[in-house]
């Protein structure tokens, strides 16, 4: 019932709180390892999170744990997606201005802090997934509750690098988007987080 209410009863990534501001965080984040999909949600009829199932389904949530051990691997939170901005490339014409640009997404869940090596991780059987070390790394971050729509991901994020960069911080990559809630929680009790790199 907790998870209705927005009760967060998993393990979520360790992290320093390097800076507090009213519009962000600055947080440095230990090394993980993670299991990732890359995906074009148009192979999977048109669902965005599509790649929940395959991640969900490696790790045993879903049932049967589809990894070679094969071993239930513990969810943790956020669940973590990645969008590629749309800056596009601009090819001049005679005539109209055509702009090209890719719709893959990568989703990626953090593993128990008990792996320490990708070695120690079960193999998936799908070769969709990827298992990686992420480095130790930073971000801009800010937080917010309901339902994270397109729109209002785009209004926070726009927010959120105004104010880094107001503040002196060099953005240097795509921004991640942090789910820490199940669907069937209350839109109210949800609880997200844009996540940009910096320097």
């Amino acid at each position: 019932m907790g998870t209705v209410f927005g009760r967060i009863g998993v393990e979520t990534p360790k992290f320093e709180l390097l800076q507090k501001s009213p519009d962000y965080e600055i947080r440095n984040y230990s090394p993980s390892i993670i299991a990732e999909v890359t995906y074009d949600p148009a192979q999977l009829r048109g669902n965005r999170d599509g790649g929940f199932t395959i991640l969900a389904n490696y790790i045993g949530a879903l049932g049967n744990p589809q990894n070679r051990k094969p071993e239930k691997i513990a969810m943790t939170a956020p669940v973590i997606t990645r969008t590629p901005e749309k800056a596009g490339e601009k090819i001049e014409m005679t005539g109209p201005v055509i702009t090209k640009s890719t719709d893959m997404v990568t989703m990626q869940f953090v593993l128990p802090s008990k792996y320490s090596s990708v070695e120690e991780v079960p193999v998936p059987v799908d070769e969709r997934v990827v298992i990686k070390r992420e480095r130790e790394r930073k971000y801009g971050v800010v937080r917010f509750n309901g339902v994270a729509s397109d729109e209002v991901i785009e209004e926070k994020l726009e927010k959120l690098k105004g104010s880094l960069e107001r503040d002196g911080f060099k953005v240097i990559g795509d921004f991640l988007l942090a789910r820490y809630n199940p669907p069937w929680t209350l839109p109210v009790f949800r609880a997200n987080e844009i996540m940009i790199p910096i320097e």
